[in-house]
């Protein structure tokens, strides 16, 4: 299956295209659909690479029963024959640990894993994701955006980057790499912020998930590759960061330098939210 939009690249209806909805609610994608979208020719090549996302399941402490669920499929082989193959039934955390393991050689594999990973993590933020608001999106995933920022910083340390200056200068590559060369103070000038309000706290939902990729990937890689010093840390970042970009550009979408800058920092909608909280408390306690 081979849905490409107008311009030829892969959008992100071609995922949403094979997923199916169970009598209960729950959403899952085939194996041999999946399978097809991500271009592999044979069962069995691809059938390696969800025994290793199987794997990694169990590595992580999660039932691989709960996500990878395998079915019988009856197909029709010709002259009215039919017959049984195997097939897996996918939850989008399977789906992300398979597109994880898959072929790196492959374009399409990078564009599902930026789709699995941010729905997967979305999901992960919070139950019902897609029913909240844009302030509720924007809260949850700045939250986990903290977080994330504080691991990346833990990564960035054991590989050279010692100093509030280097660090400075790290998170300038991941900018400059996600935003098309321009760096923390661009962003700002761009979005009309003064020097000591942080850009996150002006970012909308969109734009803050596709910086979150950038951090969560950067941090896994320089663990995963066992990158060391300063130079090679700020590298790689700059390195994740280009490609996420590269991948929004490859789904059509707003290139970050370009999404609207909010009317409400992440403080304003704290402070409302506490407000909110403490007025509410109030009509409960008359």
């Amino acid at each position: 299956m081979k849905n490409k939009n107008e311009v030829g690249v892969y959008s992100e209806k071609t995922f949403e295209d094979i997923k199916h909805i169970n009598e209960y609610g729950q959403e899952y994608w085939l194996a041999r659909e999946l399978q097809s979208v991500l271009q592999y020719c044979q069962w069995r090549r691809f059938e390696e690479t969800i025994n290793k996302a199987i794997n990694a399941c169990i590595n992580s402490g999660w039932k691989s029963e709960d996500n990878f669920a395998f079915v019988k499929k009856n197909i029709n082989i010709g002259s009215g024959t039919q017959r049984y193959i195997d097939d897996i039934m996918l939850s989008r955390y399977a789906c992300y640990l398979v597109v994880m393991n898959g072929d790196p050689r492959k374009e399409i594999i990078a564009l599902a894993q930026t789709y699995f990973a941010i729905k997967t993590r979305q999901q992960e933020l919070i139950e019902k994701y897609e029913s909240l608001t844009e302030d509720q999106k924007r809260l949850a995933i700045r939250k986990e955006m903290k977080r994330q920022n504080a691991e990346l910083a833990s990564a960035a340390h054991k590989a050279g980057v010692i100093t509030p200056k280097d660090y400075a200068i790290f998170q300038n590559y991941g900018y400059m790499g996600l935003y098309g060369g321009l760096a923390a103070k661009d962003i700002k000038d761009r979005k009309g912020l003064k020097k000591n309000q942080d850009i996150l706290d002006h970012m909308g939902s969109t734009e803050l998930a596709a910086n979150l990729f950038r951090t969560t990937q950067t941090e896994e890689k320089i663990y995963r590759e066992n990158i060391r010093g300063k130079d090679n840390a700020n590298a790689t970042h700059f390195e994740v960061g280009k490609k996420v970009r590269k991948v929004i550009k490859e789904l059509g979408g707003t290139m970050p330098e370009n999404l609207p800058t909010p009317e409400k920092s992440i403080k304003q909608i704290e402070k409302e939210q506490i407000l909110n909280e403490n007025n509410l408390l109030d009509e409960n306690v008359k």
